[in-house]
């Protein structure tokens, strides 16, 4: 199999991005960038965005997740704490989180450390979920084989029939990570690829360093 992608083109003319406007907190610059992302174009899920992280065998691995809260600490999405990325978290916390908005044609890029937030914050969260999202929870070993479709299915039918009328709690496998930034490049789309990319590193008095890169 074989196809050639090389006349595949875009000339990216809708916005910029330069110095002179950026905040001193990236932070707030998310923020702006989310907001508009969200309002003026048509974006199915303006919070989803990949997560990578390092293997247990060494290699990286990206995959969509779902941003929940952002702060000026950090970027709080929730897993299984046993999937995939719970391991190779516990494992390595050095993460890359990266958002995509073709609409926009934006991009951010995020570097940081992953840590599991407290449980009563995962509790509350746990706690608004949709009820089918609470017992998806709970029927999900998550990344582990099974034997069909069907044992899902079967298995949340059980469960919908032991938790009729009762309160779910939140299992202790399942819970919340904040990704704490020491770096966010944040790219716009501009003519022949001459894009501009602006570069915030965190300082070890927590102040925020800010560069432009060569696109």
């Amino acid at each position: 199999m074989q196809k050639d992608l090389g006349d595949y083109r875009k000339s990216y003319e809708k916005d910029k991005l330069l110095l002179s406007d950026v905040p001193e907190n990236p932070m707030e610059l998310f923020q702006k960038w989310f907001y508009e992302v969200d309002r003026y174009f048509a974006e199915d899920e303006t919070n989803a965005m990949t997560i990578a992280t390092i293997g247990q065998d060494g290699f990286p691995k990206n995959r969509v997740v779902l941003l929940k809260k952002y702060t000026y600490e950090g970027f709080i999405f929730f897993t299984n704490y046993n999937s995939d990325k719970g391991k190779a978290i516990a494992k390595n916390p050095n993460v890359s989180l990266s958002f995509f908005w073709q609409g926009a044609e934006r991009q951010i890029i995020i570097k940081g450390k992953a840590e599991k937030i407290a449980e009563n914050l995962s509790d509350g969260y746990f706690e608004s979920r949709p009820r089918g999202s609470q017992l998806g929870a709970l029927v999900s070993n998550q990344s582990t084989p099974i034997k069909s479709r069907e044992y899902l299915e079967d298995k949340l039918q059980k469960l919908e029939q032991e938790y009729e009328g009762k309160e779910i709690s939140r299992p202790d496998y399942w819970g919340g990570y904040i990704v704490k930034p020491i770096e966010i490049e944040f790219w716009q789309g501009r003519p022949n690829r001459l894009h501009d990319r602006i570069l915030y590193t965190l300082q070890k008095d927590y102040n925020w360093k800010i560069d432009r890169l060569s696109p």
